[in-house]
């Protein structure tokens, strides 16, 4: 038997995702509705509505499956009850680019990874390449776009 695997996750992700949870089991009856009421204006072979209803609501219960999953096994972590001198999940990191200009990141799950608001996932290339980094290690990491080097500058847990 394979052990269950932790998805981790911040607090706020968490809840994220129980709001989205709660949000598609609400649809879940209007989507039943509009079945019926396509399926009421007879021939379903070229019944365009019916189709559209049918396929949402496959692609609401895909996701709550998959919501239910990650939730099932998320693991919660604050990361103000965090500390140490490694970078670890839900630490927000300084770093330094080449150009010595200062990047904040926070390290955290995959479904809360937000690049734009600094928030990447401890599994994107950028990620893994700074956990377990300490304050002083440089790092060398590729991306898409090409090569990154970047100085670990500062470590908090916020």
């Amino acid at each position: 038997m394979m052990a269950v695997e932790k998805v981790p996750m911040l607090a706020e992700g968490h809840a994220k995702m129980e709001a989205e949870l709660k949000a598609l089991k609400a649809e879940r009856p209007i989507i039943v509705d509009a079945i019926e009421t396509a399926r009421a204006h007879g021939d379903l072979s070229e019944n365009a509505e019916y189709h559209a209803a049918k396929e949402r609501q496959g692609q609401v219960e895909a996701t709550i499956g998959d919501l239910e999953d990650k939730l099932s096994r998320a693991q919660v972590i604050d990361p103000k009850t965090l500390s140490g001198d490694k970078a670890v999940f839900g630490a927000t990191l300084t770093l330094l680019d080449e150009d010595d200009k200062p990047v904040k990141y926070q390290l955290v799950g995959q479904a809360e990874a937000d690049a734009k608001a600094g928030k990447i996932s401890y599994n994107s290339p950028i990620g893994r390449a700074l956990i377990g980094r300490s304050v002083g290690d440089e790092i060398e990491v590729t991306v898409p776009s090409g090569d990154k080097y970047f100085l670990l500058d500062k470590i908090e847990f916020i």
